[in-house]
């Protein structure tokens, strides 16, 4: 069943969205060669607990997930798309990071992903960064009240069309706010006109996953990493944003 949001919740949900986005952007600037995963997840959970919440990704176990997910951040490098669990390798000069991370404040939830360049990037990866925040800003627009589902998913999906780039369809947004996975789905792809009509107090998270050459992946033993098919690279941006009347309000704006 699909929630609509009250007032109040909305303005939790605000507070929590930027308490989130600030978090991550300090993370985001700690991507550097040689740090590790393991290192940007610390930070990240000793951040969250400085502010008096919770990290909403350590210990959920979502749907079909053999044992609860073991960090806060989620830190995919290169041909890794989402869900990678943080490890011990050192961050290389060249490589790009998806970095994911949920937050529970007062109760309610917020999501929020980037993907970030470790030093300098050759010319194909700063166009595939900047391409999948296209699609996010697409997406976010169509997000008002009257527009269906659908409407998201192919404004996104037109982007990646554009751009020549592969769109992950086993992978999706959601609803998000009472629980960190809830309805609605939010595909990357779509039709004009179909799916669920949009609702004033409908907040959802809009992921966009474009991948640098086909759309196929792998879902990996540890029950959580998704890697591209062709192990090339991947870029993943998301935000939590409440549908309004003018088009999608981002919630995890610092």
């Amino acid at each position: 069943m699909i929630s609509l949001k009250t007032p109040k919740q909305i303005n939790i949900l605000r507070e929590g969205g930027r308490r989130l986005a600030t978090i991550l952007q300090t993370v985001g600037e700690r991507v550097k060669p040689g740090v590790t995963p393991l290192e940007l997840d610390a930070m990240a959970r000793d951040l969250i607990k400085q502010g008096g919440d919770e990290p909403s990704f350590l210990n959920y176990r979502p749907a079909g997930a053999s044992g609860p997910y073991p960090a806060a951040l989620c830190v995919s490098v290169n041909e890794s798309i989402v869900h990678g669990i943080p490890d011990k390798r050192s961050l290389q000069e060249g490589d790009i990071v998806g970095i994911d991370l949920g937050l529970k404040h007062k109760g309610l939830y917020t999501d929020m992903a980037m993907t970030v360049s470790v030093g300098e990037l050759k010319p194909e990866l700063k166009r595939l960064l900047a391409h999948t925040k296209e699609g996010l800003r697409a997406g976010i627009a169509q997000s008002k009240v009257g527009n269906h589902l659908g409407d998201i998913g192919a404004a996104i999906e037109a982007v990646a069309e554009k751009h020549g780039y592969g769109v992950v369809r086993e992978l999706a947004g959601h609803g998000v706010g009472l629980k960190v996975h809830e309805e609605p789905e939010v595909p990357n792809y779509g039709q004009v006109g179909t799916g669920l009509k949009l609702k004033a107090g409908i907040v959802i998270a809009i992921e966009p996953m474009f991948n640098l050459g086909a759309a196929d992946v792998v879902f990996h033993d540890d029950g959580y990493t998704v890697t591209t098919k062709d192990k090339l690279p991947s870029a993943h941006f998301e935000h939590t944003v409440l549908v309004t009347e003018s088009g999608g309000e981002v919630l995890t704006r610092s």
